[in-house]
């Protein structure tokens, strides 16, 4: 329902192909890659697929439930003997347990095991949907180069932009409904889409001049009734018509992150925390000191206990053992990589006001949620 995600989009993959799908958030970029996977039908169009070729997709937020261990899920419809066989390698060179519980996997970790379970059944075309999230560095450089060798067709939908730029050689952009295809990789989509949009913008002047010269040429009271009048009313009303359907460049995200009111100097305090998970020992004796106006990254390869650390400095996640001391007048804000916390079945409006009303407090300022979203490109 509502206006169209995009109208007469296109893409077409051959073998070998390294495609990046680029676009704004919420141009449509999962749903066309969901499309050419077969996941969802089209409103209108049709797709097309070799019937001898093998198309696997790796979705933005890969579903483990129902599948009891690492093993379990990665070798979930594939053939029985070759599939399975290289199912097991690719646990191995992704580095994981076979026997792990899927539910204990980190981001990291879940996201690996999709990723071995979409390369296992060797593929013709491979749709992947974000395929860096979450991963450490050691593990983007292992999915690049076995990306780079492999013989399948490849579309990619990725934040990363190294990624994009060292892998794809063709680039395919959803902007405003409309796709549109460059015969060069993502390194060089910024300087094209930008020349797009500046010759968009040259013909938008020239409508507005063109139609300005016929709107003086009708106030002068030119009668209509000569056939050369007729056509000249008929091409200002279709130029009218034009510009009224002309799509609107998009805006940038506006948005500033305001200062919590004044608490203490030291703000999180942590003394030989440790925990554990069954027998596995993910942080131990950890010690630090964060103080206001601090800026630390927190790095580590997957599974090493990042987010379980976050969780206790937050105090979301009680220490095994050890203490952590929060300062006073603190206000913790934290963003979960899997964003728990939305509901998706709910309006982006409600989710910012926790459904009390229309209104939001922004900053010590209130502001219409609709006003407010915005600022952050959301147009409904």
């Amino acid at each position: 329902g509502g206006t169209p995600l995009f109208e007469g989009a296109s893409l077409s993959v051959a073998p070998r192909e390294r495609i990046a799908l680029v676009g704004r958030n919420g141009a449509g970029k999962s749903t066309l890659m969901k499309i050419a996977a077969g996941f969802i039908e089209p409103d209108g169009g049709r797709r097309y697929v070799d019937p001898a070729a093998k198309v696997a997709y790796l979705e933005q937020a890969p579903d483990l439930s129902g599948f009891a261990t690492v093993h379990d899920y990665v070798i979930a419809g594939l053939d029985e003997m070759s599939g399975t066989h290289e199912a097991d390698r690719l646990i191995m060179e992704v580095g994981l347990d076979p026997a792990a519980s899927t539910t204990r996997l980190s981001g990291g970790e879940a996201r690996r095991a999709a990723i071995a379970k979409t390369l296992a059944s060797d593929p013709d075309v491979l749709l992947l949907d974000e395929p860096t999230n979450h991963l450490d560095l050691p593990a983007i450089a292992w999915l690049e180069e076995r990306i780079a060798g492999l013989r399948a067709g490849v579309v990619i939908i990725s934040h990363d932009r190294r990624f994009l730029e060292n892998l794809t050689r063709e680039t395919v952009w959803i902007d405003r409904g409309v796709s549109r295809r460059l015969n060069q990789g993502f390194s060089a989509f910024e300087e094209w889409r930008d020349r797009v949009l500046e010759e968009e913008e040259t013909q938008r002047h020239k409508l507005d001049r063109k139609i300005a010269m016929e709107e003086d040429w009708v106030r002068y009271g030119v009668t209509a009734r000569r056939k050369r009048n007729v056509r000249r009313m008929r091409e200002l009303a279709d130029m009218r018509k034009e510009r009224r359907e002309a799509k609107r460049q998009p805006g940038s995200v506006n948005f500033s992150v305001s200062a919590a009111g004044q608490s203490g100097k030291r703000v999180i305090v942590a003394e030989k925390i440790s925990k554990s998970f069954g027998e596995r020992m993910l942080i131990k004796d950890f010690s630090i000191e964060i103080a206001r106006g601090d800026r630390i990254g927190l790095v580590g390869p997957n599974g090493a206990g990042k987010t379980t650390l976050l969780k206790m400095l937050t105090g979301e996640l009680a220490p095994d053992a050890g203490e952590i001391k929060l300062g006073a007048g603190l206000e913790i804000i934290s963003l979960d990589q899997r964003r728990a916390s939305l509901d998706p079945n709910s309006r982006v409006a409600d989710a910012i006001t926790d459904g009390r009303g229309d209104w939001v407090e922004v900053a010590g300022e209130r502001r219409h949620a609709a006003t407010y979203l915005k600022d952050f490109l959301f147009t409904a």
